[in-house]
């Protein structure tokens, strides 16, 4: 917990498990949103050529289950290093549009069938975690540093999306 001084000079408390606690709601949501769409055993999905070094579909929910708790953590940490109102509201709408594109790439991947449309996506998100990344990094290196595996793995995963587009284009472009 943090005092901080209120609009009238006296203190408040700044409840540090309220900061981390809607971070954690926020990026649960987001996780809880996008997986309803996952469906790695679809027919679908099976019949689509992958690269030969994509992980497990097992490894997926792995590693995004420890993302995401990293995610809360740095999210909870910033809001607590945040100075201004200002800065705290420009971090908040950030990383409320990364949690947006996060958990759309499922929808649009699996639910849509759009890995085209998807990539598009996982790009942009690429660009917001750069965004999240320079926002958090100027008040909180800590946290900025505990984005970057986040950021890593959606780099990986764009890479991937690419491949799975050429190596489908064809039935890509035959499905529209």
């Amino acid at each position: 917990m943090r005092l901080t001084s209120g609009p009238d000079g006296g203190t408040r408390r700044t409840e540090s498990w309220l900061r981390y606690g809607a971070a954690t709601v926020a990026v649960a949501a987001a996780a809880v949103a996008g997986a309803k769409a996952v469906e790695p055993e679809s027919t679908w999905y099976k019949a689509l050529r992958k690269p030969p070094w994509q992980p497990p579909s097992w490894a997926f929910g792995v590693v995004w289950t420890q993302l995401y708790a990293t995610i809360a953590y740095a999210t909870g940490h910033a809001l607590g290093t945040t100075t201004t109102p200002r800065q705290r509201n420009r971090l908040i709408s950030s990383l409320a549009v990364n949690l947006t594109l996060n958990a759309g790439w499922n929808w649009l991947f699996f639910a849509r069938r759009s890995p085209t449309a998807a990539l598009a996506d996982v790009v942009l998100l690429g660009l917001s975690n750069a965004q999240v990344i320079s926002r958090v990094v100027r008040t909180d290196r800590t946290a900025a540093c505990v984005l970057a595996p986040y950021a890593a793995w959606c780099a990986f995963a764009a890479a991937l999306n690419a491949s799975i587009v050429r190596l489908n284009r064809e039935q890509l472009n035959s499905e529209r």
